[in-house]
């Protein structure tokens, strides 16, 4: 399965504060940054993956590394953690749908993988 590259338009940006400010992404928005994370499926007003992995170390180290991304970019997946399997789900629940800081988060958690 083709990884994400880190050099993504997406993964060089930074989440902004989106609450009053921020409309949520049109279709065609959506489709176009899409583009930049296609593993990532569009479902119910938010993007998924699911991620596996080996063994519990290396699903728990992913976590652990898509919530120092949350962190620093103040902006938080829900995260469904199995033994050897993670599913990430962004969506912005402030503008009720998709924003662009779900593509820029989904982008870095890509580029987990590729480092």
């Amino acid at each position: 399965m083709p990884e994400a590259s880190i050099s993504s338009d997406l993964a060089h940006k930074s989440c902004k504060a989106c609450e009053g400010k921020v409309a949520k992404l049109s279709d065609q928005q959506v489709a176009s940054l899409s583009k930049q994370v296609p593993q990532w499926e569009r479902a119910g007003g938010e993007i998924s993956r699911t991620f596996k992995f080996a063994n519990y170390y290396e699903t728990m180290a992913f976590v652990n590394a898509t919530a120092w991304i949350s962190n620093r970019e103040d902006h938080h997946p829900d995260l469904e953690v199995g033994y050897n399997k993670c599913r990430v789900r962004y969506s912005t629940h402030s503008v009720g749908g998709l924003s662009e800081n779900d593509f820029i988060c989904a982008a870095k958690v890509d580029g987990l993988l590729t480092l």
